[in-house]
């Protein structure tokens, strides 16, 4: 039996079963082979058989954002319009078959775009290049949900379970689980507060099933099970996205895991009303690729999710040097900055003196 076959038996074995007190163990259990299936399905850890052919492209720039979204929605577009990359756009779908990077400069930073291939119903299984396309995206700091204002709510709601499916949790915090392997001493479980969505029993199981048996865990949130098993295999992550909705070149943004925004595309082939309804939907931003609308202001939410914060340096008796920054995401070390001028600078660094334009949580 197959690894998808596995997980298909696994998730008709969860819709069978009642949800209730006298469950929740057996569901845990499910839940957390389902996640190591998934996982293998997308990281196979087999290197036997022919090589596939991967379009991963190496993160360059300050961050990285990822456009996903079904088949032309205005992905390539988008990114032909925000960077001074050319790709491919038709009228027809999976015009774009590669990863095409783009880079965005703006107040000093350079920003990563990936024009990522559209997906289908089912990636998460492998359907399609559904396999390349997710393990990429999990590496981007911001998503980009690119939808069609002219189809219905739907779209939206595969692909977010597409990439919840593999891990990608929009618009979620990492959950607050400090979670450390050890060489002996079985398992330590502290948790400061009331668990009502799981319980020690259930942990130590998973625990097991992953043949972890001897770490150190401590909770310090009432998380899930799912959450939980998150910490475990590496996936909680905090991801933005954003969605497009438009024809061809048109499109509105949500907020995403990572923290997630919805982007509307072709907004110019549906009616004003439905225009002023997407728009106020709560972190959403409706632009229109083929007639440049909005596409700035698009540029500013996309920095300002990212979260960054620019950092100059300068000489000892000099003024800053302000023509060339070092951008971080907020929560940066000194490492990360020396880091940033040269990798060799961080073995003998000593000291540094930090002036604050603002009050930024910056330590060694």
């Amino acid at each position: 039996m197959g690894i998808v076959e596995k997980i298909k038996e696994i998730e008709e074995e969860m819709a069978r079963t009642q949800k209730n007190k006298a469950t929740e163990y057996h569901l845990g259990l499910l839940k957390a082979k389902l996640a190591r299936y998934r996982a293998q399905l997308l990281e196979p850890a087999s290197k036997s058989g022919p090589a596939g052919t991967g379009f991963d492209v190496q993160k360059a720039g300050d961050a990285r954002v990822a456009l996903i979204g079904f088949p032309s929605v205005g992905k390539s577009t988008l990114l032909s319009k925000l960077t001074h990359t050319a790709s491919e756009a038709a009228a027809y779908e999976f015009t774009t078959l590669t990863a095409i990077p783009g880079v965005i400069e703006y107040k000093g930073a350079r920003i990563q775009l990936l024009d990522l291939p559209g997906i289908v119903e089912g990636a998460s299984q492998g359907r399609g290049r559904g396999r390349q396309v997710v393990s990429t995206a999990k590496t981007a700091d911001l998503i980009l949900i690119m939808l069609d204002a002219t189809k219905s709510e739907e779209q939206k709601r595969l692909l977010e379970v597409e990439l919840d499916a593999v891990g990608i949790r929009l618009n979620k915090q990492k959950p607050d689980v400090v979670f450390k392997r050890r060489t002996t001493g079985g398992i330590t479980f502290t948790s400061t507060v009331k668990l009502t969505k799981t319980d020690e029993k259930t942990i130590r199981t998973i625990l097991a099933g992953y043949k972890l048996h001897n770490c150190d865990v401590m909770i310090r949130e009432d998380i899930t099970t799912d959450e939980f098993i998150d910490v475990l295999i590496g996936t909680a992550r905090e991801n933005t996205s954003l969605a497009f909705v438009g024809p061809f070149a048109s499109g509105l943004c949500e907020l995403h895991q990572h923290i997630y925004k919805d982007v509307y595309n072709k907004i110019d082939a549906i009616s004003l009303e439905m225009v002023d309804k997407l728009a106020r939907t709560p972190q959403t931003i409706v632009i229109s690729c083929e007639m440049d609308l909005n596409l700035d202001y698009l540029v500013e939410r996309i920095w300002d999710h990212l979260n960054m914060v620019k950092i100059y340096t300068k000489k000892r008796g000099d003024h800053p040097d302000l023509a060339d920054p070092i951008c971080l995401r907020k929560g940066a070390t000194i490492e990360n900055v020396c880091d940033g001028v040269h990798r060799s600078l961080a073995p003998n660094f000593k000291y540094a003196l930090v002036c604050l334009h603002e009050v930024i949580n910056i330590l060694k």
